[in-house]
């Protein structure tokens, strides 16, 4: 199962990074017409501008402000995800219990599995997805970034600290911060489940997809990932907090016996 997530997650992923790249070129503007361009380009040019403004000018200050009000508004869903992410970290013994079950290679008892699994899922309102969610929301608001920048001259053409926000990082200093980031960040989002095979690859894959992305795009996306795995970090921590102890107390106290 956790397979066949990952395979539809790197589709949707190319899916939407080819969204609209006919039309990179292309400058955006209220006049721009069709759905990508109206509702998820035009916006973010139109607010990192007016916060730039209120900013002084300065966009690269502008997008963080930008990217915090953005985590803001869907704060209420990443809380979702985060819960329902403790709710499948609860259910891992009776899952492993199955897996012992129908441990048999056979069709029908794999199917079996799935079946009972599901069941599991249902009788305790876990969402096996919800740990995609994040990701997939994000992946728009990314590539719509990605579109304000490079069609909007004013935010391609400005700097911030030592690079520009419409070029690459010259000392891919932000791609190599964006990609520990977001391990630090997908390491609390796992703390208890590094036993699972799965969850390690995905703890590794997710940070190196990152820096492969973020050196060949511009520093203003890199900044953007950077910011928001930050304040996932913090969000994360605060939600899980008394879990991390509970796991960190329990991981000191086997290694005292």
């Amino acid at each position: 199962m956790k397979k066949r997530i990952l395979l539809l997650f790197g589709m949707l992923f190319v899916f939407l990074l080819l969204t609209g790249c006919s039309e990179v070129n292309k400058p955006i503007n209220a006049e721009s017409t069709g759905f990508w361009n109206e509702y998820i380009v035009y916006p973010l040019s139109w607010l990192i501008k007016e916060a730039a403004l209120l900013m002084g000018g300065h966009y690269g200050l502008a997008i963080i402000v930008v990217t915090i009000v953005i985590r803001l508004a869907i704060l209420p869903l990443m809380i979702k995800q985060t819960k329902s992410s403790k709710a499948m970290q609860a259910l891992q013994p009776e899952m492993k219990a199955l897996r012992e079950k129908y441990s048999s290679k056979d069709q029908k008892t794999q199917q079996k599995l799935q079946q009972e699994t599901m069941a599991l899922f249902q009788k305790h309102g876990v969402n096996p997805m919800a740990g995609c969610f994040p990701l997939l929301v994000q992946m728009p608001i990314l590539i719509g970034f990605y579109h304000a920048i490079m069609r909007t001259r004013e935010i391609a053409q400005d700097s911030f600290l030592w690079f520009d926000l419409g070029e690459k990082d010259p000392y891919y200093i932000l791609p190599i911060v964006a990609g520990i980031t977001t391990f630090i960040q997908q390491k609390i989002m796992m703390a208890g489940q590094e036993h699972n095979p799965q969850m390690a690859m995905m703890l590794w894959m997710m940070p190196i997809m990152i820096v492969v992305f973020a050196i060949s795009f511009p520093a203003a996306l890199s900044l953007y990932w950077v910011v928001g795995n930050i304040f996932m970090i913090v969000q994360t921590y605060f939600i899980k907090g008394p879990d991390l102890k509970a796991t960190a107390t329990g991981k000191a106290g086997g290694a005292k016996k």
